[in-house]
């Protein structure tokens, strides 16, 4: 009987202190914030077109989103079509309402006639992917 009070106490014990909550300073003031609503990134527009460029150079456009749900939005990868195409983007939790920027980098060099190159942003949203596009007319080098 000992035994079983003993391991319903432990049990009891561990369940109360590995509760989720969010931590409390000395004055019992909630420090941390459970993101329990759902991020939506909003982008300014979702194609951009370089039009006719000559081959060999490298534009670069910024696409703008912004956070328009109720969770904080972490962007986990932004994954190109080809290895043509870079992109940079805000790494830090995105909180609700407020905006961030992807930079997009196409290089033309071995690219010749139109181009479609897409980027795949991966985030905590629904859907999880959303897809970018840029396009380009590369002409040859005179």
């Amino acid at each position: 009987m000992d035994i079983r009070f003993t391991f319903l106490l432990l049990v009891l014990i561990f369940t109360v202190s590995c509760r989720n909550h969010q931590g409390m300073d000395k004055n019992n003031k909630i420090t941390g914030s459970a993101d329990t609503g759902k991020a939506i990134i909003t982008f300014n527009h979702y194609e951009h077109d370089f039009g006719i460029m000559t081959e060999g150079e490298a534009l670069s456009h910024t696409f703008f989103f912004k956070n328009t749900g109720t969770g904080n939005l972490l962007i986990r990868s932004a994954a190109t079509s080809c290895g043509c195409t870079v992109s940079k983007y805000d790494k830090k939790p995105i909180a609700p309402g407020d905006s961030g920027r992807m930079e997009v980098v196409f290089n033309s060099t071995g690219k010749i006639g139109k181009q479609r190159k897409t980027i795949a942003v991966r985030a905590n949203t629904n859907p999880q992917v959303t897809l970018l596009a840029i396009y380009a007319d590369v002409h040859e080098k005179e």
